[in-house]
């Protein structure tokens, strides 16, 4: 997996032809949808095709987003899955504390975790399931279950939780989390503004649920020339090892600001 993904495209898992194509889409995760994508009399055959399809490595690193633990699933999707030799990693939905991601840490010691949150309960527990176990390698807020659970009809209505997610995942020491899925798979200007919200709040790339959100969520995360231009700017005048300093247009120079620009020429490489 790059360092920094920025596209993250779910699946459904009874659907192997669909999973087939979303791998070779270019999303830098692909990830195999057991749950909400999948009714309930395919749950059994959609895990079945999942393990077929991780019994051996593919090119693109592939996620499983297995059922919720309190339902009749989850425990066997794990049970499953997680020995799979193809298996990137396990995205878990609906968690609301620590306890269950360490529970799923004992199921699966060898998989990469990946949390969920989708309740104001877990909400609140963010910072706390952030830090959980070493193997949850991330955070993310499930919007459409959460927005229900708040009763939120205008979409700033969920910036609070956004900041608040971010913010748990970076003091825990976690890469910034990507943002929730744009359900409007033909509302491309509305992605890419909704993308530049995210970007503005903290996230670093995005779920999605079409290949054609792909490349927006791409630009919109990605640096623009003008930003790799400052970036530059920064780590020549930070090469003179003057320590902080302000720069000819006034911008000041410090550690932050040096790691910050390194971040985004890190992106950059992607273009």
């Amino acid at each position: 997996m790059t360092a920094y993904p920025l596209t993250w495209l779910y699946a459904p898992g009874d659907r192997p032809q669909v999973v087939a194509k979303a791998l070779a889409s270019g999303a830098d995760v692909v990830v195999v949808d057991l749950e909400d994508a999948v009714a309930c009399d395919r749950k059994d055959y959609a895990r079945a095709a999942t393990a077929d399809l991780l019994s051996h490595p593919s090119a693109a690193p592939v996620h499983v987003r297995v059922n919720a633990l309190d339902s009749p699933w989850g425990e066997r999707d794990i049970a499953a899955l997680a020995p799979a030799p193809g298996l990137s990693g396990l995205r878990l939905p609906k968690i609301t504390s620590p306890a269950e991601v360490a529970h799923v840490a004992r199921r699966a010691a060898r998989a990469d975790l990946y949390a969920l949150l989708e309740t104001a309960l877990a909400v609140e527990q963010a910072y706390a399931i952030a830090g959980a176990h070493p193997n949850l390698r991330g955070i993310a807020l499930g919007e459409t279950d959460l927005r229900a659970d708040l009763g939120v009809r205008d979409d700033s209505g969920l910036d609070w939780p956004r900041s608040r997610v971010v913010v748990a995942a970076r003091a825990a020491g976690l890469p910034p989390p990507p943002q929730s899925v744009h359900p409007d798979t033909r509302d491309l200007d509305g992605l890419a503004a909704s993308c530049a919200h995210g970007r503005a709040l903290g996230f670093l790339g995005r779920a999605a649920i079409h290949p054609r959100q792909l490349p927006v969520i791409e630009r919109a995360y990605l640096p623009t020339d003008a930003e790799i231009e400052r970036a530059e700017t920064v780590l020549k005048a930070a090469a003179t090892d003057r320590g902080a300093q302000a720069l000819a247009d006034g911008r000041f120079v410090d550690a932050a600001v040096v790691t910050a620009a390194q971040r985004t020429l890190s992106l950059a490489r992607r273009r």
